[in-house]
């Protein structure tokens, strides 16, 4: 029974706002290597995003080709890696024909064709087409398939459906062509496997909301989702990247898994568990699989207080974590009360004041139909909603003045 570890959007060179995260990331990676030598993994899928920018900084570059060199033993555990929408598939495949002698194989354009060959680690690929390789493994007496979706980006999408982006027509061409792959390769003497960086949901179900970090996936026509009836029939486990919460979507048959990103990149993701994925799998039999829980890194936390002492308590009490912190008050946050709450956590990445609504005024919160009205009105909105009152004729006459002034340069 092979032993294969899932992870996905490593984001690397990602910045939380103006805090970087280079050195939670090194943490963070250092830790799944770790896991994956204590679970003595034999293969490792990376599902995409893997930088967090088309053109990563150095440092970024290093922390992968460091990271994905311990990760791989020296060629003897190799690793799979596929694109996502925040990587450039140029860039990610530029090292392939290095690091395929470490057993490491990087995969962005559809068009691309692995070289068939044995590895120096002794790792063996033996079957490649467009979207889908074959590796052995020296211990295993049976083959692992993988059909290999990286994210596809515009001009992919036109190489595939031509001029006219049909949303039926998108998704009935990669279901097609997965389809495809799956007979020509995918019998039951072999493990079966998916990998993608796709918006996957169920049919019919509400769709899982994309993080604030990501950069949301919107294929030709509109579509924003596959469905995990794409999926062929043959696949045993669908590791997936793209959404940063680790869950599994609803198949009737097959794992199909999101294992998250492994630090927390958006306030949205506030208080989730970033996990890796322990996968067990042998021919033509369900996979087991199990998340593992990452440590390492800053959480972020949204808090709320209306108090300065319990605000500065907490903050104390939490020393370690990015904070967006929304403090009640009358007006807004005076300038000492600010000074004390950011000098109490180098972390703070938002201060928002709310304004508190005193018994029995009238709500004035701007609306969306408000969008449309005039600047004066807006002023009336925003002054109401700050003093409880109309403005003055006086202060109106001053703001209209302000307004109407133009800059003579």
């Amino acid at each position: 029974m092979i032993k294969i570890l899932h992870t996905a959007d490593w984001h690397l060179g990602k910045r939380l706002q103006e805090y970087p995260r280079l050195e939670e990331q090194k943490l963070v990676l250092e830790e799944i290597c770790q896991v994956a030598d204590r679970e003595d993994v034999d293969l490792v899928l990376l599902a995409g995003d893997i930088f967090d920018t088309f053109n990563p900084s150095h440092d970024a570059v290093e922390l992968l080709y460091k990271t994905l060199r311990s990760l791989s033993k020296q060629g003897s555990r190799p690793i799979v890696a596929i694109s996502g929408n925040h990587d450039s598939g140029q860039f990610v495949e530029a090292p392939d024909p290095l690091a395929r002698q470490l057993g490491i194989l990087f995969y962005s354009r559809y068009d691309t064709i692995i070289p068939c060959g044995t590895l120096d680690g002794g790792v063996e690929i033996t079957k490649s087409e467009s979207g889908f390789v074959e590796l052995t493994l020296p211990k295993y007496g049976f083959p692992i398939r993988l059909l290999l979706a990286p994210y596809a980006n515009e001009v992919s999408l036109r190489t595939h459906l031509g001029e006219e982006n049909r949303e039926a027509a998108f998704r009935e061409v990669l279901a097609g062509k997965w389809r495809s792959l799956a007979e020509s390769y995918c019998d039951a003497d072999g493990v079966n496997l998916f990998m993608g960086h796709f918006f996957f949901m169920k049919e019919g179900e509400p769709p899982e909301s994309e993080p604030e970090s990501e950069r949301p996936i919107l294929h030709v026509g509109g579509t924003q989702a596959l469905f995990t009836d794409h999926l062929p029939a043959q696949i045993q486990y669908a590791a997936l990247g793209h959404l940063h919460r680790y869950h599994a979507i609803t198949h009737p048959s097959i794992p199909v898994v999101y294992a998250s990103s492994p630090l927390a990149y958006s306030f949205s993701e506030a208080d989730q568990e970033k996990k890796v994925v322990i996968i067990e799998a042998e021919p033509s039999k369900p996979v087991s699989y199990r998340p593992i829980a990452l440590s390492q890194g800053r959480p972020l936390y949204r808090v709320k207080f209306d108090d300065l002492a319990k605000a500065i308590q907490w903050l104390g009490e939490n020393p370690y974590c990015f904070v967006e912190l929304t403090y009640e008050t009358d007006h807004s946050i005076d300038a000492a009360t600010r000074k004390a709450l950011l000098k109490a956590h180098d972390g703070i990445v938002n201060l928002i004041p709310q304004i508190k609504n005193p018994e029995g005024q009238q709500d004035f919160s701007l609306q969306v139909e408000d969008l449309g009205k005039d600047m004066v009105s807006l002023f009336q909105l925003f002054y109401q909603s700050e003093k409880g009152q109309e403005p003055n004729d006086e202060l109106l006459g001053i703001f209209k003045e302000v307004i109407s002034q133009n800059d003579p340069l």
